[in-house]
């Protein structure tokens, strides 16, 4: 199966997300799942089918986060010396040419990736148009609105 890249900071918030599935989310479903049994007929209680509705969702869960850190490659971007190149997990600071508006990114994996937090998926298309460019690069992202213009002002491995 082919290794999918993730910075340390992703993998260490899903082994954080995996224990607590096991030790505080598994057993308060079975907990509940048990009490649901002791008020009887198991085939009109709502409580009894709700708590095994989350216990399958919750089973679920562990097993995907499970299959996600057996074919993970941690990548810590600190322990590379920074040349100045935009690669997997740097941080870095672009410039629309046209509008001179500045955003940084931090280049992640796929699981890790949220915009909002201005954690960019490594397989987006703004993340390939940059990796491997370097300070001063400029770039082209072809958009169905159109090609836009960019320059990298600034990379940081953090």
């Amino acid at each position: 199966m082919q290794q999918v890249p993730m910075t340390v900071q992703g993998a260490e918030m899903l082994r954080v997300e995996l224990t607590e599935l096991k030790t505080v989310r598994r057993p308060s479903i079975i907990a509940a799942i048990a009490d649901a049994r002791e008020h009887g007929d198991l085939k009109e209680n709502a409580e009894y089918h709700a708590a095994r509705e989350q216990q399958g969702f919750c089973e679920g869960r562990i097993q995907e986060i499970e299959a996600k850190l057996s074919n993970v490659q941690i990548i810590d971007v600190t322990k590379i010396p920074n040349k100045g190149r935009v690669i997997f997990g740097a941080t870095v600071k672009i410039v629309n040419c046209d509008t001179d508006a500045e955003v940084i990114y931090q280049i992640v994996g796929d699981d890790e990736a949220d915009i909002k937090n201005n954690k960019l998926s490594v397989n987006s298309p703004l993340a390939r148009a940059m990796i491997g460019k370097e300070i001063d690069d400029e770039f082209t992202l072809h958009s169905p609105s159109g090609d836009i213009d960019y320059e990298v002002l600034s990379v940081e491995y953090r």
